[in-house]
């Protein structure tokens, strides 16, 4: 509940950054489809719609009565109408169901400029799908938050990702699972250009990058439940180009996400006979990264209460699945 309670903060917050006049009061009206991993309705969902945040001395409870969220569960075709009439910039959505990963969302009811009268019902009538993913099989991984940097230039440095640390002399890391290779070139006048290779060691090893569905994205379960057998590549490289004056030229992604396979031992026509396999959210290099201790599964649902990796700092911890 208190999670709710933040993302709707967070609306809220970012709705009022417009800069803008408070809006009046007019009707919105959300048509939401709620389904699971295989495209079919979720009935029974817990559902509620919040509009503003509770009051001192009011219950959290969505399902209690209160002037701040409109509450209730999904019909047999996976559906939930919420309507009212009130001043807000946004809305934040909560989806619930045992044995099924929480949806946290939020919808902007205004975007900047529809402040008008005139305007006002743009994007007050949302028809939107989410999905509930089924909590499957969580296991038991190697996961930790990096933002760090390459600690030299111009050469392969590696990092361990059983250990958590680059490879000596630059840490305690034992097996160099990811190879970077970071490259900088400043010039006269304030220009600059960075490149960052992303290699493996060991063939078979390799990357792949992997988009979120739309209704996918607001789920606790990001990624599939399964890094896939094949297209794996060898290499990724990553360009940031500077120039005073001009937008940077990048390929960085903050909201990239990655699936990769390491430690891949092949036989003599170059048949996969062993790997790990593990997921990445966010780019380098501030990401989370996940990884599979068990050679061979690609299993990557990761249970935030088995994490592998131990002695980590506060800012290092993970706790999305």
């Amino acid at each position: 509940m208190k999670t709710l309670i933040c993302l709707i903060l967070t609306c809220l917050t970012a709705s009022h950054t417009f800069g803008q006049a408070r809006p009046g009061a007019y009707l919105w009206t959300l048509n939401l489809k709620v389904v699971d991993d295989n495209n079919q309705p979720v009935s029974d969902a817990k559902t509620w719609v919040a509009y503003g945040d509770p009051k001192q001395g009011q219950s959290p409870d969505p399902f209690q009565t209160n002037d701040w969220a409109i509450a209730g569960l999904t019909d047999t075709n996976g559906l939930f109408i919420a309507k009212h009439i009130d001043h807000s910039w946004s809305i934040g959505i909560q989806v619930q169901k045992t044995g099924y990963y929480s949806i946290l969302e939020s919808y902007e009811l205004y975007k900047p400029g529809q402040f008008d009268d005139r305007k006002v019902a743009a994007n007050r009538n949302p028809t939107l799908t989410l999905t509930l993913k089924k909590i499957d099989k969580p296991i038991q991984m190697y996961a930790k938050s990096l933002n760090t940097h390459v600690p030299d230039l111009d050469k392969p440095v590696g990092y361990d990702l059983m250990v958590g640390d680059w490879i000596a002399p630059y840490g305690t890391g034992l097996n160099a699972d990811i190879n970077f290779t970071g490259h900088f070139d400043k010039r006269d006048g304030g220009e600059s250009d960075f490149t960052l290779t992303v290699t493996f060691p060991k063939p078979g090893d390799g990357i792949q990058e992997f988009t979120v569905p739309d209704s996918e994205k607001s789920s606790a379960l990001r990624s599939p439940h399964e890094a896939p057998a094949e297209g794996y590549k060898a290499e990724w490289v990553q360009f940031d180009n500077r120039k005073p004056k001009t937008p940077t030229k990048t390929n960085k992604d903050a909201n990239r996400n990655y699936f990769f396979r390491v430690r891949t031992v092949t036989d003599d026509r170059g048949n996969i006979v062993s790997a790990h396999y593990g997921k990445i959210y966010g780019d380098f290099m501030r990401f989370d990264y996940y990884l599979n201790p068990t050679s061979n599964s690609r299993n990557i649902e990761f249970d935030p209460k088995q994490n592998m990796m131990t002695n980590l700092k506060p800012d290092e911890g993970v706790s999305a699945p």
